[in-house]
C-alpha cells in the first residue's frame, strides 16, 4: 500500500511540474504577443522570455515534492538542488549563450552586406538567440511555479 502511495505522489509532482511550465509556457506566448502586437505559436515551446518556464517547472516541482512527501525527504533535497542549478545555468551559462548569439548573428550580418558570394551559406548560420533568462524572467518564473505548486490540489 505505502508503495502505490508513493507511486501517486510521483505520479502528482510530475503532473504539478509539467501544469508549471505549461502555465509559464502560456504566459510567455500572451506577454510576447502584447509586446510585439503579433501572435507566434512558436512561443508556446520557445526557450528564453518572460517568465522563465524552466523555473516555473522547477519550483513547482519542489514545492509539489515538499507537499507530497515532506520537506524533509531525500527527494525534496534532489529536487531543491536540480532547481537551483537549473535556475542558476538559465541565467548564467544560457543567458550569455544568448548574448553572444546576438553579437555573431550581427557579425555575420555584416559578412552578408561585405560578400554577396558568401550570403547564401551565411544566411542559414543565424543562430538562436533566446535560449536563457535575466534574473527578473527567472523570478516570475519562480512566481508562477510556486504559485501553481501551492494551489494544485494535491491528495
Amino acid at each position: 500500500m505505502q508503495l502505490i502511495q508513493n507511486i501517486l505522489s510521483f505520479n502528482q509532482i510530475l503532473t504539478v511540474s509539467l501544469l508549471g511550465w505549461f502555465v509559464a509556457q502560456v504566459l510567455k506566448t500572451i506577454i510576447n504577443f502584447i509586446l510585439l502586437g503579433k501572435f507566434q505559436l512558436e512561443r508556446m515551446w520557445g526557450d528564453g522570455g518572460m517568465p522563465s518556464a524552466h523555473s516555473a517547472t522547477v519550483c513547482a516541482m519542489v514545492i509539489a515534492t515538499g507537499r507530497c512527501v515532506g520537506v524533509d525527504s531525500a527527494i525534496f533535497a534532489v529536487a531543491s538542488v536540480v532547481a537551483i542549478i537549473t535556475m542558476h545555468d538559465a541565467m548564467g551559462v544560457r543567458h550569455e549563450t544568448g548574448e553572444q548569439a546576438k553579437v555573431l548573428n550581427q557579425m555575420i550580418d555584416q559578412w552578408i552586406e561585405v560578400s554577396e558570394k558568401n550570403a547564401p551559406f551565411l544566411q542559414n548560420m543565424h543562430l538562436k538567440e533566446m535560449v536563457g533568462h535575466t534574473p527578473l524572467q527567472v523570478v516570475a518564473g519562480v512566481l508562477v511555479g510556486a504559485a501553481v505548486g501551492f494551489l494544485y490540489p494535491l491528495a
